[in-house]
């Protein structure tokens, strides 16, 4: 398309998604007119109208148009599940239905994130002995770097560079729940530790809760949004009396 002198990528934050694609469709498919293609656009990009006019003309020749057609079918074909996961697509998968269905009840897991676990570490994660094993090989479990009793750092170790930076983009699904137990987790640890860190630390918990709901073969049960209330009640009152009086 830039051959073409078609700077689409110069006014979309990002061409794949639902206005590029749309846009990126109708000149696969042969339609010229930068006025029409301009108001295929949503109504929610930045860009003006006249704008993306002049970013959508130019010359696209039929063997870039051919070009485009390609890749447009491998963007659409990649989306189907059957044909993610690696050689064999999903049907790669379907032997261990269980195993990729029981993640998908936590919060944040979901479609190619939950392929990708069993892809990673096996059907059930066997070859890993506990839980903390488990975390420790996909990347988001705390160091613990320890030298003549005191404790020099907690940085995570980079283990496996695939798993844990989807782990960490699917925690903010979670995070953004109500009255889930990730949710007060993560508003828990954010003031103190940052937003990166706390989305760390609740991947971190996303990956232990895998590793249970396949040995226990059950779904992901949550606590609840109030669990850290209710394990220390006592502190919670103190906290909620102590508050008002040290404000007069």
């Amino acid at each position: 398309m830039e051959g073409a002198n078609i700077k689409l990528g110069s006014v979309l934050s990002d061409v794949l998604g639902m206005s590029g694609r749309t846009m990126l469709k109708a000149l696969a498919q042969g339609e010229t007119d930068p006025q029409r293609l301009a108001e295929l656009a949503d109504p929610q990009v930045r860009a003006s109208a006249e704008t993306l006019v002049r970013a959508l003309t130019g010359l696209l020749g039929d063997h870039q148009r051919f070009m485009l057609r390609l890749q447009w079918g491998h963007i659409h074909t990649a989306g189907d599940p059957d044909c993610r996961a690696g050689p064999g697509g999903g049907r790669g998968l379907r032997p261990f239905e269980t195993e990729r269905r029981l993640p998908e009840t936590i919060p944040g897991i979901k479609g190619r994130v939950a392929e990708m676990i069993p892809a990673r570490v096996g059907a059930n994660g066997d070859p890993l002995r506990s839980a903390a094993a488990f975390a420790k090989w996909s990347g988001p479990a705390p160091g613990n770097e320890v030298s003549g009793g005191k404790r020099l750092s907690g940085r995570t170790r980079p283990e496996d560079q695939a798993l844990r930076p989807e782990m960490v983009e699917a925690a903010w699904a979670p995070a953004r729940t109500r009255n889930t137990y990730l949710a007060a987790q993560y508003h828990r640890l954010a003031p103190r530790l940052g937003k990166k860190k706390a989305l760390l630390a609740e991947a971190h918990s996303m990956i232990v809760r895998v590793w249970v709901v396949w040995k226990r073969h059950v779904p992901y049960g949550d606590p609840g949004g109030d669990y850290f209330d209710q394990r220390d009640r006592d502190r919670v009152l103190r906290r909620g009396v102590n508050r008002p009086q040290a404000l007069g």
